[in-house]
């Protein structure tokens, strides 16, 4: 037996359909593992179900689980950053409830620690259970950010990782309030390795990620990580202008040819409308992040606890 605990952090939010199942198969895994002390942070994310009443339960009859409750619902990207608050293992695995990140790869996570790597992601194979659409636009996601994002994210992966102490903190260090938590993943840089896996569907319940969410999630990682999209509408407005200039230069040119016959109503109103639609296309781009610098010079907590009850075993060794 070493003295090594093992925080595992789970976000839930209304996962009364699962949770139980999740429980079953992480204490089969963690169990196995008997080198290794281990507690699990549930985080209820202001569930509307009985998921907390389940998470209590489930406390009452296991001594490694420890039960966070916010105050409300904040959102998964702060669920989890409260979840690593809390953690204090000297290594901490990320994963959903859903079972569709399966617990048996944590062993294989814990391995690649004990070899040197200070964070251990699970990269996704294969993706069962998901529509071809989400998986396209999931694939270009991860490439687009690639090439214009100033952070490179790992290709088809999501929050399912393990992290040693020293690479949470430089994470928990970090306190921006729009937080995309695969970004900051990698930002914080140190040595990280690839563990591959199949992804399982979605064992129980409903996913809380609608394209609606799924896409201001994308918009996150885009303002977060890349000025790129000024960028572009400052070459967009500067190309639209050249545009203006050519044609307008045109315009003089044929008119000193030929006259001017007051002809032209259609090509002026589409004009119009062309540049209307790129000027407030280019406020838009600027408004995303202008909302974003005012939120953050707010400076608000990120969460607000409820209640936080630790594990029997955390406080049974703390003591």
């Amino acid at each position: 037996m070493t003295n090594k605990l093992i925080s595992i952090v789970v976000p839930a939010y209304n996962e009364q359909e699962v949770i139980t199942h999740f429980h079953e198969r992480l204490a089969a895994v963690m169990n196995e593992m008997a080198n290794y002390r281990w507690e699990v942070v549930y985080v209820n994310d202001g569930s509307k179900d009985d998921t907390l009443k389940i998470l209590h339960g489930l406390r009452d009859a296991d001594e490694h689980v420890a039960v966070l409750n916010l105050s409300r619902n904040f959102g998964k990207e702060i669920a989890l950053t409260a979840g690593l608050d809390h953690s204090s293992g000297d290594a901490i695995v990320v994963i959903d409830a859903d079972l569709q990140d399966p617990p048996e790869l944590i062993p294989t996570l814990v391995e690649r620690w004990e070899e040197g790597a200070d964070v251990a992601y699970a990269k996704r194979k294969k993706r069962d259970g998901e529509s071809a659409f989400k998986k396209a636009t999931a694939h270009i996601f991860y490439r687009f950010m690639a090439k214009i994002g100033d952070v490179v994210l790992p290709e088809d992966t999501g929050d399912f990782r393990l992290l040693n102490r020293k690479a949470l903190d430089a994470l928990n260090s970090v306190r921006e309030r729009h937080r995309f938590m695969k970004g900051l993943f990698a930002w914080i840089g140190f040595h990280q390795v690839a563990v591959e896996y199949d992804r399982d569907p979605r064992f129980a319940g409903v996913t809380k990620w609608n394209y609606w969410k799924l896409w201001n999630l994308a918009l996150e990682g885009f303002t977060s990580f890349t000025t790129m999209p000024l960028k572009l509408a400052t070459y967009i407005g500067v190309l639209t202008a050249f545009g203006s200039f050519v044609y307008g230069l045109y315009m003089i040119i044929t008119t000193l040819i030929n006259g001017n016959d007051v002809a032209g109503y259609p090509s002026l109103v589409v004009i119009v409308l062309f540049l209307g639609g790129i000027q407030l296309m280019s406020i838009g781009v600027i408004g995303e992040y202008l909302g974003r610098i005012f939120n953050e010079t707010k400076k608000r907590p990120l969460y607000f606890t409820n209640e936080w009850v630790p594990s029997r075993e955390n406080i049974t060794i703390s003591e």
